[in-house]
């Protein structure tokens, strides 16, 4: 500290401005200050990018002033950069001749990124998987966090993962965690086939450090998942989606298709009556539907005539299959509630 206060000594007229940038580096140290803190709040006093980079632990984080955002991402060329310990740097990249207050603020930014690194929320190894990929997974998660959950499991920020969710899938391999009553498993490859009686809602592919993004779309997937129907693909769900924030449960319950559909289900072999209108919204036909059931399909006409007096139009017509689609998929998403 004495070699710092005869530096600012020196400084003359810039001393009331290094004073501040100590000032600033101290508040955040002392409030303990997360990584991706750092980094931002250092990107917006500097006015230009900076970053920290610890392969060690699988952190190269960045920002730029203005817009708030902490990303992955290496030093620019020609970056003015200071080691720490352990192949830390940490760098900031201003366009022309450097400022005055430069390397009082790489040195400050340097400091503060060690001790941070060593007292931050960041998991450590001895955390299990399940832990881990609950870290990776929530919204809340800062980059740094999630750079360094990824890491120990064995992945990089760039890394292709899509995210499975699902219940009955607790066989599957793959990191994962339990959360709530849910499995979500990472997946960096192919999408295994799935146990009996398992349904799963299978998130978009995307780089790992965005991994939670993949984890809400497959919780809204499983949401659109059945019995007829037990694995459903995000991105096959096209404007279906949308369908999932928009009523509640019990606004739901309240349609008249989805209560036709009730009434339906609580008659004798209602369950059977729902699995031939299921099959018929998939394969078109009341012929087709009777042969995906392993049923003869002198069986489906009194079905359908019995759901069509139920439900009040007819179902074996293209405008009264999609009507009866939207109902499936209302009461679907009606039923399957918690698990979105």
């Amino acid at each position: 500290m004495k070699g710092l206060l005869l530096r600012l000594s020196g400084l003359d007229a810039d001393a009331e401005n290094a004073v501040r940038v100590i000032g600033f580096f101290d508040r955040l140290i002392t409030g303990r200050a997360g990584l991706d803190a750092l980094v931002r709040s250092t990107a917006e006093l500097a006015g230009c990018p900076v970053g920290v980079h610890a392969p060690g632990q699988g952190l190269s984080l960045r920002a730029e002033p203005g817009d708030g955002v902490v990303t992955p991402g290496a030093a620019p060329a020609g970056a003015a950069t200071r080691p720490l310990e352990g192949g830390v740097v940490v760098w900031v990249a201003r366009a022309g001749a450097p400022a005055p207050l430069d390397d009082m603020l790489l040195e400050r930014f340097a400091i503060a990124a060690a001790i941070l690194l060593e007292h931050s929320g960041v998991p450590r190894p001895e955390l299990g998987d399940p832990a881990l990929v609950e870290l990776v997974l929530s919204g809340e998660s800062g980059t740094a966090e999630r750079s360094r959950a990824l890491h120990l499991l064995g992945f990089g920020p760039a890394t292709r993962l899509r995210v499975l969710a699902g219940t009955g899938v607790d066989a599957l391999a793959g990191r994962s965690a339990r959360l709530g009553g849910v499995r979500a498993v990472l997946l960096p490859g192919e999408v295994a086939s799935l146990p009996d009686g398992a349904r799963a809602g299978i998130g978009p592919e995307g780089p790992a450090i965005e991994v939670a993004r993949s984890w809400t779309a497959a919780r809204t997937a499983l949401r659109f998942t059945s019995a007829a129907e037990p694995v459903v693909w995000w991105e096959r769900l096209g404007s279906l989606a949308a369908l999932a924030g928009k009523l509640s449960p019990a606004e739901l319950a309240e349609l008249p298709d989805v209560r036709a559909l009730d009434r339906l289900a609580a008659e004798p072999h209602g369950a059977d009556t729902l699995a031939a209108l299921d099959a018929l919204c998939t394969t078109g036909s009341a012929r087709k539907a009777a042969a995906a059931l392993h049923r003869h399909h002198s069986t489906m006409p009194a079905r359908l005539a019995r759901a069509e007096a139920v439900l009040g139009f007819e179902v074996d017509s293209p405008s009264g299959r999609f009507r009866l689609r939207l109902a499936l998929v209302l009461r679907r998403l009606r039923d399957n509630a918690e698990l979105g």
